[in-house]
């Protein structure tokens, strides 16, 4: 288990411009939309403006945090209480993180299978691919997105895909890279625009990047089939399902735990690892129950959150925390989980 430095003092919900050390002061701001008034204390000076800066819990609204690299890692296809458990855990390394930081116990997918729930994540909607296969839908998708909203603000991201043949690609399945489970690969604002097809990167990159200090804003980390617990590990053609899990265990340890010693994520960096959807057995509000384990020095410790969550809370977050518009989809009137944060 690696021990992060004690978070500093800050408040996601405060919204303004508020940053830095200092006295807090507080702060008032007004959410954009329909959203409500919110108030809260940063570590530092902070100001809402009159055009709905914050980050409450309904409504739209941005807010300047100086946070740090904002990572969210997505898992496959099972349920909460299949991952987590603190006395046997099938997956150790990530129990260990639920117990250190934040664990979401109430968190739930939104749909069956896979790609609607990427959507959501990203792009605030469970319905983009079609029946009746959603799966097989090949793009391209022009609706609001993260993506949209971070190059409007100025923020960069990349999605480090694992298997990727090649920085650019946008095509469909290749060996152990499933298309469907790389949402940004789909969004007209990255196909039609070479400098952010760019941003689509094989995951070899993601450790140079690390090293070097030069996460973007947002990362979208996309483990390969044997490696997000989808299928069996490789070199494995059958295999129970701990050994799925058990080598997304490891896969985690030994390419996402540098990230918690890293000097970029430990100036107020974010690392989100949730799973897709559940079972398919479990319909639980339409993908049902998964683990959501939010990590970071901002993050409360040992937290357990009993509150109810789905994926367009998480993109809520997100916006949030790197201070961009939160308007995307069902977003809008999501819940930025602020109770998680210090």
């Amino acid at each position: 288990m690696v021990l992060l430095t004690p978070a500093i003092i800050w408040l996601i919900a405060c919204g303004g411009s508020g940053s830095g050390g200092g006295s807090g002061t507080t702060s008032t701001e007004t959410t954009g939309g329909s959203g409500t008034t919110s108030t809260g204390t940063t570590g530092g000076t902070g100001t809402g403006t009159s055009s709905g800066s914050g980050t409450g819990t309904t409504g739209g609204g941005t807010g300047s945090f100086a946070s740090g690299p904002v990572i969210l890692v997505v898992e496959e296809n099972h349920g909460f209480s299949t991952v987590i458990n603190s006395s046997t855990p099938p997956m150790p390394f990530l129990n260990s993180l639920a117990q250190q930081f934040g664990l979401a116990t109430q968190y739930f997918a939104n749909t069956h299978p896979s790609i609607n729930n990427y959507f959501e994540m990203t792009a605030g909607s469970d319905t983009i691919a079609p029946p009746p296969d959603p799966d097989n839908f090949a793009g391209p998708v022009s609706a609001d997105n993260l993506v949209r909203h971070l190059t409007a603000a100025g923020k960069t991201w990349k999605a480090y895909a694992e298997s990727l043949p090649s920085v650019g690609y946008i095509g469909g399945d290749s060996g152990a890279y499933l298309h469907h489970h790389n949402p940004l690969s789909y969004f007209t604002d990255v196909i039609n625009d070479s400098a952010q097809r760019n941003n689509l990167v094989p995951f070899d990159q993601f450790s140079a990047d690390l090293n070097a200090g030069a996460l973007p804003s947002f990362s979208f980390v996309a483990p390969n089939v044997n490696d997000d617990a989808h299928n069996c590990p490789v070199n494995m053609p059958v295999c129970l399902d701990t050994d799925k899990l058990k080598a997304a265990d490891d896969w985690l340890q030994a390419h996402i735990n540098p990230v918690l010693s890293n000097p970029q994520f430990k100036n107020n960096g974010l690392l989100l690892i949730v799973f897709d959807e559940a079972e398919e057995t479990d319909l639980a509000h339409g993908g049902g129950q998964v683990a959501l384990v939010i990590i970071g020095p901002k993050v409360k410790t040992a937290f357990r959150s009993t509150t109810f969550y789905q994926h367009q809370d998480l993109l809520r977050m997100i916006a949030a925390y790197i201070g961009i518009d939160g308007n995307i989809g069902d977003a809008a009137k999501a819940s930025a989980m602020t109770e998680f944060f210090n």
